[in-house]
This record gives C-alpha cells, structure tokens and sequence, in this order.
C-alpha cells in the first residue's frame, strides 16, 4: 500500500530515536552492570529490547507503506558518567519520544491513516511508562539520597 510521503518521513525520524535509544541504553545498562548495580541494568535492559521492539514494528510499518527504513542514522547519544545523569539523560530521552509520537500521531489523524495512528498510540504507551519510570527514579534519588539509592540497586 503507497503511504503518506510525510508519514512515512516521520515513521523514519522516529526508527531513529529508537534506534539511538537502543544504543544509549545498552551501554548505560553495561555501565550499571560493570558498577554492581544489577538492579538497574535489568531495568535499563528491560527498556532497551522494548525500543526493539519499537524500532522493529516502525520498519515493518515504513515496508507496508512501500518506504525505505532508514536504519543507518543516530542522533546524538548523551552517556551519563554517573547512575543520576544515566538516569536523568534517559528520562530525556523517554520524554522527546513521547513528544515525538505525540506529533506523529497528530499527523497520522491529519493524513487519515488510522493503521499507523494505532501502532504510533501503542509505542506511546511504552514511552509513557519509561518516562514514568525515569521519573520515579529521579524521585527515589532525591527523597531517599544517591547512596541509599545506588545501595538498593546492588
């Protein structure tokens, strides 16, 4: 099926964040796993195949549409040197995707293209959780202090 030039465009910037995503958080989970703090590797693992996943149903998406995915681009990844800036750099990140899916979304309603409205709501979904849960990260820091913290990540 021809897809929207635009939509299939904006399929491809969003397979770019996801695939930037799943770069930055593979290696800030090998970074919490190298630390010690296993707890949070899994944590940022678990949200690494969720982009995946993401960035896999965006290129089946772009193929339906008879576009081309564009796998071979990444915006800039921000590596944090520490647990709070890892923390904080991916919270970042969950909340430009979360804007992102929220404009594309706006575009697939424009366009009329129901199917892709559909998965880009399902992939926000994910995205909201992980803004969440950078949030209630950040929160945990700050209330109960970075050691106590980084202690309950062991």
């Amino acid at each position: 099926m021809q897809g929207n030039a635009d939509i299939i465009a904006r399929l491809n910037d969003l397979l770019t964040e996801e695939l930037t995503a799943i770069n930055q958080y593979m290696v800030h989970g090998e970074m919490c796993d190298n630390w010690g703090y296993h707890r949070l590797h899994e944590a940022i693992e678990k949200q690494a195949r969720d982009e995946m996943h993401h960035a896999e149903w965006l290129i089946a998406r772009i193929i339906f549409l008879e576009g081309s995915p564009t796998v071979s681009r990444l915006n800039e990844m921000h590596i944090g040197p520490t647990v709070e800036q890892i923390v904080n750099n991916d919270r970042d990140a969950e909340a430009t995707a979360v804007d992102m899916y929220n404009s594309a979304i706006a575009l697939a309603r424009e366009v009329n293209d129901d199917g892709t409205r559909e998965l880009l709501t399902k992939i926000l979904g994910d995205e909201e959780k992980h803004l969440d849960w950078g949030d209630a990260q950040r929160d945990q820091m700050s209330q109960m202090g970075i050691a106590n913290y980084l202690a309950n990540q062991v």
